[in-house]
């Protein structure tokens, strides 16, 4: 998401220090004792003609840039970037890809953002044999820094650091901006087509805990892509074809004679999967008997498909009751959709000489991969290999993904990165163009730091967790006494926006990368880093206005004639932290890191009750209690930052309420 009207103004600034320099060049022709070459002198004066109409070409491209950007909200960080990089580069032309740190600066002190690029350079200077002093690298990166709109001054600390100051009017017209046009992503370069894979459980079977965090992470992913203008399909690429249904019909044939005309429910389903797993490795006739109805279904027999349909179905609508609590949008797309590419992928290997034979199995070694895929076992069967492979292409030639990423498990990463590597090898894509990646997560742990289960030690059922988070967050709105001030209807929507939140906000707080250990007592708690301080905190924001009796009207309005004001240091570090909402979701498309969406947003709560303790948005009479005086701008800088709160929940998931 680089920042166009910067590099215009960057484009800018090099075609005046042209003009510049051939001015002065114009200057000592026009002296005959000099330089007597009057033809020269035209030719110059006609290349300068030629550069001031290129130049007033791009100050109204600029401007028209600038004008369809100011309703988008600038990544200070990006434009920044594009400054110290145009200032580098034109201060040290001749060193390849200087490197480029710009972040924001903890302690206000030191300024707004630092670029550290100077010590690094410094270091690749002496790999090359020149020493020179970083200091004295960011004093010249200073020289060459181009005109711009933002900076209002910089400063050379410690052994190179330069500090960088804002200036408070463009800070207070991009609030405007904000308040004047609502949260609108960055400008997009291009819009990508996105898949991602996510959810993924298995027919027949229970959703349980061990599917929440791939189905929490992957809508959440799939929220931001959609923020910001991507093009996304959301897909379960669940369980739904393979052995285990060869072994259930089999054993529904034995056990449920009316299989043909009713599926068991999934409890039932479950039990009987189980029963006849038991079976099929401890029986000999019945595991005969389970391959057979494995064949007669692959040949689509129609009893077999309407058996297996059956089946689906019904666990199709027990996943919905899980998904439709959560607010999940997804498009099921499971295994049996790849069974009719699974033969072609496999001739496709074969035919290219990268398939080898192993005591009967087909197998496939990628490049720097010590282990093989199996793409046909020794039966003649397929595998996960094998589908995951079909999957992988019908999503690059038939979606035409440009980004695909897979949110399982960290356990699978290595599966993936072989099948990547097979993929990139027979030249489905290039890495460098297409981005394939798996995003991987740990395991959620009970409270013992053991792997989250019952009592009884079976696997803790999805339903059974988000029926447990209402009923203990309709506790603690009890407890706090909102049933008493709040509506039927209002105490039922808070309930649902505590519960759901607060199990999606635990998931996504942590990195997902890590285990995380899942306690209700903590997700609910309303203080520190959770959904319940934030939601409450929300809310509060939301009734400030109310008490004073402006309406959405009012803001809208003042927005577009009242100056944010930023004189106090705390309207000032509110502002700076609602503009780092475009860089934070930046960060978190590279690295797919939801847990920084969520630090954010608490430091930006945290930094909001450091700005309303200390400014009064509204001053009243202390006898009568009546409002004297309303600071409008205070009241757009509350605006702004429940905007923000509130696009951050969205991507999150996370439901708020005006009420609570």
């Amino acid at each position: 998401m680089g920042d166009p009207v910067a590099q215009y103004a960057v484009r800018i600034q090099q075609q005046e220090r042209e003009i510049k320099c051939l001015s002065a060049e114009i200057e000592k022709l026009k002296n005959p004792e000099t330089h007597g070459i009057s033809s020269q002198l035209n030719e110059l004066r006609e290349e300068n003609a030629k550069l001031k109409y290129r130049l007033n070409i791009l100050k109204r491209s600029l401007q028209e840039e600038r004008s369809e950007c100011s309703k988008t909200m600038i990544n200070i960080n990006q434009r920044l970037q594009d400054i110290f990089g145009s200032a580098i580069q034109a201060a040290y032309p001749d060193l390849e890809n200087p490197p480029l740190t710009v972040t924001p600066n903890q302690q206000a002190k030191f300024g707004d953002y630092q670029c550290n690029s100077a010590m690094a350079m410094a270091q690749m200077m002496k790999a090359k044999g020149l020493k020179v002093n970083p200091r004295e690298i960011a004093e010249k990166i200073v020289q060459y820094i181009p005109d711009n709109d933002l900076i209002q001054k910089t400063e050379i600390a410690g052994p190179g650091f330069i500090n960088v100051h804002l200036k408070k009017a463009f800070v207070s017209k991009l609030l405007t901006n904000l308040l004047v046009n609502g949260v609108q992503p960055p400008p997009l370069e291009s819009k990508k087509r996105v898949v991602v894979d996510f959810s993924s459980p298995n027919i027949a079977k229970e959703m349980h805990v061990g599917h929440l965090r791939s189905t929490i992470i992957g809508d959440s992913m799939c929220r931001l892509f959609e923020f910001l203008g991507y093009d996304v399909l959301r897909l379960n690429h669940v369980g739904d074809w393979g052995t285990q249904f060869g072994m259930l019909i089999a054993h529904l044939q034995d056990k449920f004679p009316d299989y043909l005309m009713v599926s068991p429910p999934i409890g039932d389903l479950q039990a009987f999967y189980k029963e006849s797993k038991k079976r099929f490795d401890e029986e000999e006739d019945f595991k005969k008997r389970a391959y057979q109805c494995v064949v007669r279904l692959q040949s689509k027999e129609p009893d077999f498909i309407k058996a297996w349909n059956l089946i689906c179905d019904v666990s199709r609508r027990e996943f919905q009751k899980v998904y439709e609590c959560l607010d999940i949008q997804i498009i099921e797309r499971g295994e049996s959709f790849y069974q009719e590419l699974m033969t072609s992928v496999v001739k496709e290997f074969e035919e290219k000489g990268l398939v080898e034979l192993d005591e009967g199995r087909k197998i496939v070694f990628a490049p720097g991969q010590s282990i093989p895929l199996t793409v046909v076992k020794s039966d003649g069967g397929y595998t996960y290999d094998t589908s995951d492979l079909a999957a992988l292409r019908q999503r690059l030639f038939n979606e035409k993904a440009d980004i695909i990423i897979y949110v399982t498990d960290s356990g699978q990463g290595t599966h993936f990165q072989v099948v990547f590597a097979a993929a990139q090898m027979i030249g489905w894509y290039d890495p460098k163009v297409t981005r394939v990646e798996h995003a991987g997560f740990g395991v959620v742990l009970g409270e013992d730091k053991k792997k989250f289960k019952t009592r009884s030690g079976d696997t803790v059922r999805l339903m059974d967790l988000l029926d447990e988070g209402l009923k203990r967050s309709m506790d603690k709105l009890k407890d706090k006494g909102r049933d008493q001030v709040l509506t039927p209807e209002e105490l039922a929507k808070a309930q649902k926006a505590v519960a759901f939140g607060c199990i999606k906000y635990a998931d996504l707080s942590h990195n997902r990368i890590n285990d995380y250990v899942f306690s209700f007592d903590k997700m609910l708690d309303d203080r520190g880093n959770t959904a319940a301080y934030l939601l409450y905190a929300f809310t509060r924001i939301r009734s400030i206005a109310r008490l004073a009796n402006v309406d959405e009207a009012m803001l809208r309005k003042a927005a577009e004639t009242t100056e944010v004001l930023l004189d106090h240091d705390k309207e000032w570090k509110l502002g700076k932290c609602i503009l780092r909402f475009p860089e934070i979701l930046q960060k978190i498309l590279d690295d797919l890191l939801l847990h920084t969406l969520c630090d954010y947003l608490y430091e930006l709560a945290t930094t909001f009750t450091e700005f309303y303790d200390s400014c009064y948005c509204v001053e009243k009479d202390r006898k009568t209690g009546e409002v004297v005086k309303i600071n409008m701008w205070r009241m757009l800088l509350c605006d702004a930052t429940a905007a923000i709160m509130a696009k951050g929940f969205d991507i999150l998931g996370l439901t708020p309420v005006e009420r609570m």
